[in-house]
């Protein structure tokens, strides 16, 4: 679950973004709508612990943003988000397979070959688990970096910019991916974009709430 209240960021030197109130029910999907440079990311980069509000709260997952310092934030993150960039972020040096061995490794995990195996069958991947990033076609990376991102059964889901760069097929399949990867693993899911097919393609379920907010520049 996500919730807020009176939430607001300032960037040094720049103007205070104020949020509407949020609550999303676990399981739920939230679609932040609004243009570039309205705040979209800044909501995301609060709600993963990567800022911390300058002034109201975030909960996420249980758990305030406002109460966790940067080591703390950083275990937390790494056990309870899953995140979607729009720029992949996949290590070139490594394969698929070594790019969610990372995964693991950074949240202070084992590496499992087991589980690594099932995210990549899941997402229809698994068969290119050997080759490296600038093997894959774009379509096929961005599902790996879906796989990355479900990979630690993430209590939520954060998705910048999606279907940015895909064409109207490839915009759907990576919308329907997102939503059943949510309903896999009960999560969360957060869609930020300035897309308007991504409303149109989302499939409505429990706790579906589209927001344009974003941020009250004040």
């Amino acid at each position: 679950m996500i919730s807020t209240r009176q939430l607001t960021y300032r960037y040094a030197g720049g103007a205070e973004l104020r949020f509407d109130n949020v609550d999303v029910p676990q399981g739920g999907v939230l679609l932040l709508r609004g243009a570039s440079g309205s705040g979209k990311s800044t909501w995301l980069a609060l709600a993963a612990a990567l800022l911390a509000p300058g002034a109201g709260d975030i909960t996420v997952a249980g758990q305030s943003m406002s109460a966790l310092g940067k080591v703390a934030g950083d275990a937390w993150r790494a056990k309870t988000i899953g995140f979607l960039p729009q720029k992949l972020h996949l290590s070139a040096a490594l394969t698929v397979h070594g790019n969610l061995a990372m995964a693991q490794w950074a949240a202070g995990q084992a590496q499992d070959d087991t589980r690594i195996r099932e995210v990549l069958a899941a997402l229809d991947v698994g068969e290119l688990a050997a080759r490296k990033p600038a093997q894959l076609s774009g379509g096929q990376a961005q599902r790996v970096a879906l796989a990355r991102a479900v990979l630690l059964q993430p209590k939520v889901i954060l998705a910048d910019e999606p279907t940015a760069s895909l064409d109207d097929t490839a915009a759907r399949q990576a919308l329907a991916l997102l939503q059943a990867a949510a309903q896999r693993h009960s999560a969360t899911l957060v869609i930020a974009t300035h897309d308007t097919r991504v409303e149109a393609n989302l499939d409505r379920q429990i706790g579906f709430q589209p927001m344009s907010l974003m941020g009250k520049k004040l």
